[in-house]
């Protein structure tokens, strides 16, 4: 526990968090960008290409292979921040969580009120009939065939709901996070270098009382920062708090 930070939290009636892939790693799933990340591993081809909508759509098979290894993740639990959260929703502070993370750990922890910019690994939709599909449906695909996961109503592509590169964010996700950030009179920024836009970009909607950055690195919101945290942000936001029934 942050003293300062805990003083800011209490002071607030409209916290917003937004998070980045440092809230994952602490429940064992990889940041992308870290030495041991995706982006630093070797591959046929780049990570950021086998990420696009071009290889999506021109190397179908392979896409998926690559996906399932490396983008679904089993066994993750919300840990301390995400629970932390959770319990500040329920208090009624925190009004929402935007997140640039795919594994809905933050709705796991309980969260009801998440924006998810870049989509979610547990969301799956037909490309041509749009028939929803759970993370099991991607997964058991790669038995058959060629392993692309097919609509079971029209054959179509199974597509994971997951911004891939050259593909643009949801409109009403962003809305919604615009308009919680600027209506919030505390911003935590947690988890995040802040060099993924256009996502990084909507911290500027601010225009609280109070912003907070946690994050084990500098960012370049640091210096306009009410409060600078260069800690595992599970270990600021950490508490004992009531899990749900």
């Amino acid at each position: 526990m942050v003293p300062e930070l805990e003083h800011l939290i209490q002071k607030s009636s409209n916290l917003v968090f937004f998070g980045g892939a440092g809230v994952s790693t602490e429940s064992g799933i990889p940041d992308f960008r870290s030495v041991d990340g995706l982006y630093h591993q070797t591959f046929r081809y780049p990570p950021e290409y086998m990420l696009s909508h071009t290889f999506f759509v021109e190397h179908t098979a392979e896409f998926f292979d690559f996906y399932r290894k490396k983008l679904i993740v089993h066994g993750a639990k919300p840990n301390a921040a995400h629970l932390r959260l959770a319990a500040l929703e329920r208090e009624g502070k925190c009004k929402a969580v935007v997140t640039q993370n795919i594994d809905g750990l933050h709705q796991a922890a309980g969260s009801k009120t998440v924006y998810e910019l870049h989509g979610s690994t547990l969301r799956n939709f037909c490309t041509r009939c749009g028939k929803f599909y759970g993370v099991d449906f991607i997964e058991e695909a790669a038995g058959q065939g060629d392993g692309v996961p097919r609509c079971t109503e029209c054959g179509a592509v199974v597509k994971p709901d997951v911004v891939l590169y050259e593909e643009g964010l949801d409109d009403a996700t962003v809305t919604g996070a615009v308009r919680a950030i600027s209506q919030a009179d505390l911003l935590i920024v947690g988890g995040t270098s802040l060099a993924v836009y256009p996502a990084a970009g909507l911290l500027r909607y601010f225009r609280g009382d109070a912003l907070v950055v946690i994050n084990k690195q500098p960012t370049p919101a640091d210096q306009s920062a009410t409060l600078v945290l260069h800690m595992p942000i599970g270990q600021a936001l950490g508490m004992d708090v009531p899990k749900e029934e």
